[in-house]
């Protein structure tokens, strides 16, 4: 059986939050939510190792959430870097040997065990995988003050977790970084790689605005027995 890791990117300031804390230390039905992703990768595929992509200086914060948390799933510290992509490219480097490695924002806190089997038995078998979901709403392309129409049935949104070969992507991040870098699956196509997608999961929200955080508390809320 391949090895398996994974890399939970939480370097966001939470600026849209308007908390005045990082989002990901934010608390969601009462535990923060970084906790949820750790864990439902935990469960997901037991041994896992786990690696948590965070600004240095939020270290000492989230070892004190953990303690206050009585959370004691094992996981390293990697120090997050100015962009998200230097955060998953330190983070790769101390990923060492072989195997598969998942690639999960921190802001998804509600990613299902589920999705994150397929996902790593997907990438096994066609080496990666991303989730996507169809666009519900109609898209225009804007081009200055005029706008069109375009077929939204050609575009997908992207979800994490993302899923590679170790070897694979790590070469991919071994190059510079470009804006065009919006998440793993474009540095690993950029080196000619094939992405290969599953469904995703509409409960695989991101947390980026407070209306966010509010409907991942009531979907908790609603899954509880």
């Amino acid at each position: 059986m391949l090895k398996k890791s994974v890399i939970i990117v939480a370097g966001g300031v939470g600026s849209r939050m308007n908390a005045g804390i990082p989002k990901q230390f934010l608390l969601l039905a009462g535990k923060p939510l970084l906790l949820y992703s750790i864990q439902a990768f935990t469960n997901a595929c037991p041994g896992i190792t786990i690696i948590l992509a965070l600004p240095p200086d939020q270290f000492s914060a989230w070892d004190t959430l953990c303690k206050q948390n009585a959370f004691t799933v094992p996981h390293k510290l990697s120090a997050g870097g100015v962009t998200r992509f230097h955060s998953v490219q330190q983070a790769l480097s101390e990923l060492p040997g072989e195997g598969l490695v998942a690639i999960h924002d921190g802001a998804r806190p509600l990613v299902s065990e589920t999705l994150i089997r397929s996902a790593f038995m997907t990438a096994e078998s066609l080496g990666n995988c991303i989730p996507v979901l169809p666009v519900n709403e109609s898209l225009r392309r804007v081009r200055g003050v005029r706008s069109v129409p375009v077929d939204r049935s050609s575009f997908r949104m992207v979800q994490t977790p993302q899923v590679f070969f170790l070897a694979t992507i790590r070469k991919a991040y071994e190059q510079s970084y470009e804006e065009r870098f919006t998440d793993d699956a474009s540095v690993a196509e950029s080196v000619g790689e094939t992405i290969h997608i599953i469904p995703g999961d509409p409960v695989n929200l991101k947390i980026t605005h407070p209306y966010d955080l509010a409907v991942a508390e009531y979907l908790i809320e609603k899954s509880d027995p």
